[in-house]
């Protein structure tokens, strides 16, 4: 399969270099990683230890089977419209937060999967991606059910990843933002790595984000229960204790957050209060622009 990874950050490259063992994959990123990567291949470490040598570039090529999208959730209108010009069979979000392959469609004719993946990803230098944790890829049609494009994806990606096609991708994705909205922020206003959260002062404040979030999941038609998303911030934490999360990553490196995507998406589509989210929402976007970069 011809894979197009539109997003070669630290996830985007480490699902790109895992798929690249067996299928012909083109990266598309920034320099100094892209070049880095066609000088000297992309070197996979941590969990793996292994070269590949795949397509990189800074634009998209003009056709692939599939598009793999890692993009940071605010950049995704963009990502749609590079991506616009592209003849493509499918598309796969992989991306953080909520909302992600609404904003594909409207760009992309192809049909759009949306997926999560919860493998552990750090650029440790230009063309180096560190796997931090072993995960998995669950994928199928945003809406829910089964396609024949969510069944070919999956069994291409099964040689490479651990891999699921599943029929229940609201709910799945509603967890996920669940432990997202569990963990990000509170690490990332707390300074703190996600076993942190496991127990302390601020393991409460996650849960009753998670439990905000399955609240809204609920009111939203999706059936997910306070105990579910509570549980899977627990063993999300457990499981991923020594890594630093993501948006504590932005705010150690000064870049933006996706917490629009994720804990404002929580305070948007909520019909009653949600404050411990509002809370968080308003201190990272406060700090965002406090550092001019909202």
């Amino acid at each position: 399969m011809e894979v197009l990874v539109f997003g070669a950050g630290s996830l985007g490259s480490l699902v790109g270099g895992l798929l690249a063992r067996s299928h012909e994959v083109t990266l598309v990123g920034r320099d100094p990683h892209v070049t880095a990567i066609r000088e000297r291949g992309l070197h996979v470490t941590g969990e793996f230890e292994f070269t590949v040598h795949p397509d990189a570039r800074t634009e998209p090529p003009e056709s692939a089977d599939l598009a793999v999208v890692t993009v940071k959730a605010f950049d995704t209108e963009t990502a749609a419209r590079a991506l616009g010009s592209c003849s493509l069979d499918a598309a796969l979000s992989l991306q953080n937060g909520m909302g992600n392959e609404e904003t594909l469609a409207t760009r992309l004719a192809c049909p759009i999967l949306a997926g999560t993946c919860t493998y552990g990803a750090r650029l440790s230098d230009p063309g180096v991606v560190e796997c931090t944790g072993l995960g998995e890829v669950v994928l199928g049609p945003p809406g829910g059910g089964e396609s024949e494009h969510a069944e070919r994806v999956g069994g291409a990606f099964s040689a490479d990843l651990e891999t699921h096609v599943s029929p229940e991708m609201p709910r799945r994705l509603w967890e996920k933002l669940a432990v997202n909205a569990g963990i990000n922020p509170v690490t990332a206003l707390a300074r703190v790595r996600n076993g942190a959260l496991v127990d302390g002062p601020t393991s409460d404040l996650a849960r009753e984000a998670a439990a905000e979030t399955a609240r809204v999941a609920r009111e939203q038609g999706v059936d997910l229960d306070d105990e579910t998303a509570v549980e899977a911030v627990a063993s999300v934490a457990t499981a991923t204790a020594d890594n630093t999360s993501s948006m504590l990553q932005d705010v150690q490196s000064t870049s933006r957050t996706e917490i629009d995507a994720i804990s404002g998406y929580v305070v948007e589509r909520a019909e009653t209060t949600v404050p411990v989210n509002r809370t968080l929402a308003a201190l990272l976007r406060g700090w965002e622009r406090g550092v001019a970069v909202r």
